[in-house]
Formats: C-alpha cells, structure tokens, sequence
C-alpha cells in the first residue's frame, strides 16, 4: 500500500528541489509496440474457392462490365461504366440479409446444372434506367420503391442482355446457358439455395453521369462444382478473346475484306541530267535498271510488297505475281 505524506513532508521534499538538495527523477517509460489486431476467423466457413479461382472468376466478370457498359452507353445514350467492386464467397443467408428492401431480384436459370443465380440491380438504379429510356434524366430520387409493371417491362430487355453478355463472358471457362425465371422483390421469396449453401456474390457499381448504382450477381457454389474443378490461372489467356468476340465482328470483317487499296506497278527506273531531259523528243528510248524479261516491284502504300511480271489480261494491263514478303506464290 502506497504511503501518503503529510502536507509539511511535500513542503520539505519541494523546497529541497528548489536549492538542489534532492535530485527530481522523471521515468519516461518506453512507447508500447502497438499489438497486432486479432483476425477472426469462422470455422464454419470453407473456403470452397481458391485465390487463383477467384481472380480467374473476377476477370470473367470484368470482361462482362466492359460488354454490357458498351450496350447501356448505346440504350441509354450517355457514358456509363460498369466495373467490379468485390468478388466474395459467403453463406446464402448473409447474402439475403444485405438486399435492401424492396429490391429488384432476376431469377434466372442455370440450364446445364438445373440451378438458379440472381442478378440484383437496387430499384434506384432501375428507376434511373427507366428515365433515362424515356427521355428523362438520371437524377431520380433516392428513396427506393416498388417497381411497377410497366418499369419491369421497361428495363425486361435490358435484363435480357444483360444475361446474354454474362453467359458470352462465362463461355471462355465454361459452357453455361443462362435462362430468365422470374423477378422477385423480397429476398426471402428468391430461394435460390438453403441457408448454410456457400454461394459467389460479384458486387458491380454502375456509373452514368455523376451517379452511382449497385448490382449484384448471386451464384451458389453447388451449381459450378464442375467448372470450379477446370477452372486454373492457365485460362487467363483465353480471356482476352472475348472483348473481341461479338455481334459486329463478322460485318467488320466484310467491311474490311471489301476495302480497294491502290497498287501502283514500277516498270523501271532511270537516271537523266537536266540536259538530257530538256532535250527529249518523241520517239527517244529510256534505259531502265530492270531488265526486259526481269520482275517489276508492285507497290501498296509507298512500300514493295510484291513482286510480278507485267502482261495482259483480259485485255488489260497486268502484272502476274511471283513474290510476296519473300515467299514465292503461285497464281495470279
């Protein structure tokens, strides 16, 4: 137990500081290292997906936001962009407890495994959609609200697309087709999974304007068992290929195939003075460089890319190709 000293014991000890009879010891302690922060960690939850599985899935999805961000620029005539926020795994019951109340829930169905998925959009950002489909503005009320019959028929098509571009996405990993069910406005009337199922949950923030939006796409665990087992870092290659791929590329193919380009035909080259210039008169004969039986250059774009023999076909003037880029060819 602490001694307490009499007030005539602190006067002594004071006046002793100030003429220097007793030395006033000041203890600094050492700052404290701060101590790490406990993680928890939930045994109940297995990780069923792997880090190399998940940024695999992440690249998939991202290649879904930059195709279906193309299609809404064009519906909804202003810049939007759709990019990934977070790719998680967690029980269908916490999922169902984060959907906000009334939502907009798309059931759709996974044809080769007989499951369903969610695509959630929240109603603000259906109710933005729809002003802007019908010549309004994104700038919508906050407040969420039930979303009519004839909101849903509105943005059904944009729905539909929207399944079309992920399962185009999903094709690089596996060959899934996603079929629309129904649409739900309560999270606990879309039973997607029992309670204690591990499930994908892909957030997405869409942005049009000085706006942000949530969307959301639930995948249980149980129905990609299959492509979970396939799926490797090796298939980050694959995945470039899909930005690629789509509805315009064979007309861009035609297009281009269809394009003329001038070929221009070098029969020869000479060296002349200025003198001998000033002084040609028809009838005079020009010695080139190329021999008569010897090889012209063709040239496209200011630069050789063939080689040929002139000659005449079908009454006109021709030249028969004998090289290109090195590598002998036949025919004309």
């Amino acid at each position: 137990m602490a001694e307490i000293l009499s007030q005539q014991e602190i006067d002594s000890l004071l006046s002793g500081v100030a003429v220097g009879g007793v030395q006033a010891s000041v203890n600094v302690e050492p700052e404290k290292k701060p101590e790490k922060e406990a993680l928890t960690f939930d045994f109940r939850l297995p990780h069923r997906l792997s880090k190399n599985q998940l940024r695999t899935l992440q690249a998939v999805h991202e290649s879904f936001g930059e195709t279906f961000s193309s299609y809404l620029v064009s519906r909804l005539q202003t810049t939007v962009t759709v990019n990934v926020v977070s790719v998680d795994q967690l029980f269908y019951s916490e999922f169902v407890l984060s959907i906000q109340s009334p939502s907009c829930l798309h059931v759709f169905h996974i044809v080769e495994s007989d499951a369903l998925a969610i695509l959630e959009f929240t109603p603000t950002l259906v109710l933005a959609m729809v002003s802007r489909l019908l010549g309004g503005s994104s700038d919508t009320d906050k407040k969420a609200r039930l979303i009519t019959k004839i909101e849903q028929s509105i943005v059904k098509g944009i729905v539909q697309r929207a399944l079309a571009d992920l399962q185009r996405s999903w094709k690089t990993i596996a060959d899934l087709n996603f079929k629309m069910e129904r649409y739900e406005t309560e999270g606990d009337f879309a039973q997607i999974a029992p309670t204690s199922e591990i499930v994908l949950l892909v957030s997405f923030e869409v942005g049009f304007e000085d706006q942000k939006y949530l969307m959301n796409l639930c995948l249980p665990t149980f129905a990609l068992e299959d492509v979970l087992a396939k799926l490797n870092m090796q298939l980050y290659r694959n995945l470039g290929s899909v930005s690629g791929e789509g509805e315009w590329t064979q007309a861009i193919t035609r297009k281009i195939g269809a394009t003329q380009t001038p070929v221009v035909g070098i029969l020869g080259t000479s060296t002349l003075t200025i003198r001998e210039l000033l002084e040609m008169e028809p009838g005079d004969i020009l010695r080139t460089n190329v021999p008569i039986d010897g090889e012209l250059q063709l040239m496209v774009g200011a630069k050789c890319r063939l080689w040929g023999r002139p000659g005449i076909s079908n009454g006109k003037v021709s030249a028969k190709i004998t090289k290109m880029a090195n590598q002998v060819v036949t025919g004309e």
